[in-house]
């Protein structure tokens, strides 16, 4: 190995980029030297925090949420562009980073989002670090597009899931990708003994009778539609038989003589799947343009990708594939 200094890529895919905080604090612990970062969607998040230098504080507010807190820091939205607006969480963020510009960063950063009209990615290397960071996780459907100097913007993993091209130009040593698309192989979706059951019984309660959500005729509006009841499933929160016929009914998309062997699909768990397997398609082609030095690759089955109160073992998995990773290069 020629050096220490690494140009960093931390690619999209929600809360399974928790990992970008594991592999971040494996490579520093081995001696590596971060001196330039892009990031998309939640590599946006974590490549700002880290580039502030704000990541350890992140990194311990994160592992403090829980299933229930997650929830209350929703800001739900029922008739703009997306479930969430995310002003909540942003305001969270924006409290640890604190009043920095991407320009003033220690470390070269770039933020990538789409701009939704134009119909092209965008880098984002000036102007405030929080802004660049929620137009970068934006992500279609769920969270509210942004309109940042006249553009309308949303999540990066759109059109460049792993963005290599920003850190081409950086004076590094090594190059090291993270992609959040990986093989299914090792990936679990486990519920953890210290949160409560992830019932539909469980979730209306909760939902329901927390007054700091929103009102509850618009709350009761949500949770009784299609697109709110998706978005509440990929928090790990599962769905009882009654849905279920409902689900059969409208939008069970497989043959019925073939049920046992292909999983029932939902319209909109499709349409996931479709974003899924998009994203990991567009990563390929990248790598393929722009080959790292070093790939690191986190199973798409880690946690599902709104799953952001499981911090604590997707950190952890992220810290186990960058010294397996490393390790490799090194021999």
């Amino acid at each position: 190995m020629a050096g220490n200094r690494i140009a960093l890529v931390l690619g999209s895919g929600g809360a399974r980029g928790y990992a970008h905080i594991g592999v971040i604090t494996e490579l520093k612990e081995r001696g590596y030297q971060i001196v330039g970062i892009a990031g998309s969607s939640m590599g946006a998040l974590v490549g700002g925090l880290e580039a502030a230098g704000k990541l350890d504080d992140f990194a311990g507010w994160a592992m403090s949420l829980t299933q229930r807190s997650v929830l209350r820091l929703l800001d739900p939205s029922i008739t703009a562009a997306g479930v969430l607006r995310a002003a909540k969480i942003l305001d969270a963020v924006r409290d640890i980073l604190g009043d920095v510009t991407i320009e003033d960063l220690p470390i070269p950063y770039t933020a990538v989002a789409t701009d939704l009209i134009a119909g092209k990615s965008v880098w984002l290397q000036r102007g405030p670090v929080d802004a660049a960071i929620r137009a970068s996780i934006a992500i279609p459907g769920f969270i509210t597009p942004h309109v940042l100097d006249g553009r309308l913007l949303a999540d990066g993993g759109i059109l460049d899931p792993l963005p290599m091209a920003p850190i081409a130009s950086v004076n590094a040593d090594l190059t090291i990708a993270v992609s959040l698309s990986g093989s299914e192989v090792g990936g679990h979706h486990e519920e953890t003994e210290a949160e409560p059951g992830a019932s539909a019984e469980w979730l209306t309660k909760m939902w329901r009778s927390t007054t700091s959500l929103l009102d509850t005729n618009a709350t009761r509006s949500l949770l009784d539609t299609p697109t709110g009841r998706t978005m509440l499933s990929r928090f790990g929160i599962a769905q009882e038989d009654t849905e279920e016929t409902e689900s059969a009914s409208e939008d069970e998309l497989t043959d019925s003589a073939d049920e046992e062997s292909i999983p029932k699909m939902g319209s909109f768990e499709v349409m996931n799947r479709t974003i899924d397997i998009a994203q990991a398609a567009l990563a390929r082609h990248t790598l393929a343009a722009y080959p790292p030095d070093l790939l690191i690759e986190v199973p798409r089955t880690v946690c599902r990708s709104l799953e952001f109160h499981r911090a604590a073992e997707v950190i952890d998995i992220g810290h186990e594939l960058a010294a397996q990773a490393v390790k490799a290069l090194q021999a």
